[in-house]
């Protein structure tokens, strides 16, 4: 279990310890959304964290069968819908390190690791998830 800890700071702002090392993150309100824009906001961290969790579970994959993603990045892009105001696409491209071919087990295993990371997973059904791979090839 990990336990974090949210500090609102006034100004639409909060402050966030990780509790177990004491790093700390702080989120703003987007522009537009009465925010100043100067940090991530708390749906561009919802955004990010996905991409992360594809990505770490891509690396435990890789790692797991002995293949290398290691320079891998990705680009990520959050689409906002009103009415409820919502997270309701992200759009997210993976760049694979160049010179570095993959078998096509090798991207099943990737594309597998970035359909079932545990975030992916959490989210909800009505959220889009547009994933695109760019291999060096």
């Amino acid at each position: 279990m990990t336990k974090m800890k949210t500090t609102y700071l006034g100004g639409l702002r909060t402050e966030i310890e990780h509790v177990q090392s004491g790093n700390k993150l702080i989120t703003d309100a987007p522009l537009d959304n009465h925010g100043k824009g100067e940090f991530f906001s708390p749906t561009d961290i919802f955004a990010a964290s996905l991409g992360s969790c594809m990505l770490t579970i891509m690396g435990i994959s890789a790692q797991s069968y002995g293949f290398n993603i290691d320079g891998t990045t990705l680009e990520i892009e959050k689409v906002m819908a009103s009415s409820p105001r919502r997270v309701a696409e992200i759009r997210i491209d993976f760049y694979f390190p160049k010179g570095v071919k993959y078998t096509d087990q090798q991207k099943r295993l990737i594309d597998s690791a970035v359909r079932t990371c545990p975030v992916s997973n959490s989210l909800h059904p009505d959220v889009v998830k547009n994933v695109t791979y760019h291999f060096d090839e």
